[in-house]
């Protein structure tokens, strides 16, 4: 790789999180703060969202790294799971094997486990990762546990970290009493442009810069303009930038490499604050090799055997989910705030899962991602969204847009 040529000794943009290479922003100082806490309070409950690649894990290991010898975790990343399921695992992380138990048994086990650890002065925290994939019924039986307490006090710490959609839960009338027991919530927001550029030189730095500026002046407003200030995107294009760098011997990475990452990722800018991503503006005038001003496909979304609407689709991106901030709004329970995105370039259109809670469907079968072809239908939720592709001369019958019978056959 590249670390003898930048005289390093770590990757420094690695995507797995890593404690050492924390950058304490301040939004993450007072989410670790706000973590912290639970070990000081006897009824510490706290909530930590942010968006994808926002730092969320990496705070957590930071914070578990810290604790003292008194204090017995449970960490659950797997998280779609039934209530007894779950419970299981939690057993499982306190060294039990709970596996032939039924739930009465589990969870008499449990509140002995917890009256036992408080009686011998050490305090339990439970910590569940990506809480947002939760079911209703999962974060009652949480709420349930934490109720356990003795004649003065709690016996279960817990921290809920996950994206926004688990602070729309949260809020639901079905979890009220949940709610109410939460102390305190916290959003974690992404890194300011002053911020990315301290992150990046914090994270060479840790990896053995010494000082050096590696990354050329110019090169950090583009990085934030394509990142947004995201973390985990921050990560993905700084080490692409290096690999260019390092492609052409240069031990600095100049604009030229920022430039050749850029296109290597397709990335288009990243709309500030939020999950979307906006289409390069094209120059009146201009016109580019892709024709990205031109339609090349549009999507018909349809619900109930009726078409809500037709949408053309450009070169770019189009997020889709709950919130209006989103490109393509669809305001249902059953979509999360932001769900997918259709990326369309000038010879493909791929539609992604934005790590939603329900997930896109393509032929009954849930999917990551999936190359659109014409005619496909895409599940989303209690929606469906079909393609249609414009861009190959072939014999096609008209598409009516108040006609969803074909959405339905299919």
């Amino acid at each position: 790789m590249y670390l003898e040529l930048f005289k390093l000794h770590e990757l420094p943009f690695r995507l797995s999180p890593d404690p050492q290479f924390l950058y304490l922003s301040k939004q993450h100082a007072r989410a670790k703060a706000y973590m912290e806490s639970t070990i000081w309070f006897t009824d510490g409950f706290v909530v930590i969202t942010g968006e994808i690649g926002s730092g969320k894990t990496t705070l957590i290991e930071t914070f578990l790294r810290e604790l003292q010898a008194d204090v017995v975790v449970a960490q659950i990343n797997q998280t779609q799971l039934s209530p007894t399921a779950f419970l299981q695992t939690v057993l499982v992380q306190f060294g039990f094997t709970p596996f032939d138990m039924k739930k009465p048994e589990v969870l008499a086990t449990l509140n002995q486990f917890l009256t036992e650890q408080h009686v011998n002065g050490r305090k339990v925290l439970l910590i569940v990762d990506e809480a947002q994939n939760l079911s209703y019924r999962v974060l009652e039986e949480i709420r349930m546990l934490s109720g356990i307490e003795t004649t003065k006090e709690k016996v279960l710490r817990i921290i809920l970290a996950g994206q926004p959609e688990l602070n729309d839960k949260l809020n639901s009338p079905e979890l009220v009493q949940l709610a109410q027991r939460v102390r305190l919530r916290f959003h974690l927001t992404a890194l300011t442009k002053a911020e990315t550029t301290a992150y990046i030189d914090h994270r060479l730095e840790v990896a053995g810069s010494q000082g050096r500026r590696i990354f050329a002046e110019d090169t950090y407003p583009t990085i934030y303009k394509y990142t947004g200030g995201v973390p985990r995107l921050i990560n993905t294009l700084c080490d692409t930038c290096m690999m260019a760098a390092f492609g052409r011997d240069q031990d600095t990475v100049s604009m030229q490499d920022l430039d050749a990452a850029i296109a290597e990722l397709q990335w288009v800018e990243f709309a500030s604050g939020t999950n979307r991503v906006r289409v390069p503006h094209i120059e009146q005038g201009h016109t580019p090799q892709s024709d990205a001003g031109q339609a090349v496909g549009r999507i018909l979304l349809a619900s109930g055997g009726k078409t809500l609407m037709e949408r053309e689709l450009k070169p770019g991106r189009l997020v889709i989910g709950r919130t209006p901030d989103n490109d393509l709004q669809i305001d249902s329970k059953f979509i999360s705030r932001h769900h997918c995105q259709i990326v369309t370039q000038p010879d493909s259109c791929l539609i992604e899962d934005l790590n939603s809670t329900n997930g896109i469907y393509v032929k009954s079968k849930r999917v990551r991602r999936h190359n659109l072809n014409d005619g496909d239908v895409v599940q989303v939720g209690q929606h469906e969204i079909m393609y249609i592709d414009e861009r190959a001369p072939r014999m096609r019958h008209t598409v009516d847009p108040t006609d969803a019978e074909l959405i339905d056959k299919r």
